[in-house]
């Protein structure tokens, strides 16, 4: 799969994410539904081809350019941040919370699962 073929699968989920959230009025994110169904449709395939693995790696270690639009959006709102930002530091901070639970607790459970197997190498992508 080449690299242009990859994007636009990435792209394309996303769109049929955001449509389909907005055709049924679900409270999700757009782009959710479509990770969501790009991982159903991986799934279904078996594997994910090399060009989509080979793209959302470079994507990955560039990650941080992909934060510039929220720091902007925040920034747009900085007023509103002054006045409510308690409530935004304990949703950060319970975000951050949950995000290291979650990860810890998935991690453990496919240890346990991968037990008996072959060892895990973190260093292989």
């Amino acid at each position: 799969m080449p690299v242009l073929l990859a994007v636009f699968s990435l792209f394309f989920m996303q769109i049929a994410g955001e449509t389909l959230v907005r055709l049924t009025a679900l409270p999700l994110p757009g782009p959710l539904v479509g990770m969501l169904l790009m991982l159903v449709a991986l799934m279904a395939y078996g594997k994910v081809p090399d060009g989509l693995r080979h793209t959302c790696q470079h994507l990955l270690k560039h990650l941080m350019l992909l934060f510039i639009p929220a720091v902007a959006g925040i920034i747009a709102y900085f007023g509103t941040l002054q006045r409510e930002w308690i409530p935004f530091l304990a949703a950060c901070i319970g975000g951050v919370a949950l995000t290291i639970a979650v990860t810890a607790l998935t991690l453990r459970w496919m240890m346990r699962r991968s037990k008996g197997s072959e060892p895990i190498d973190l260093t292989r992508p």
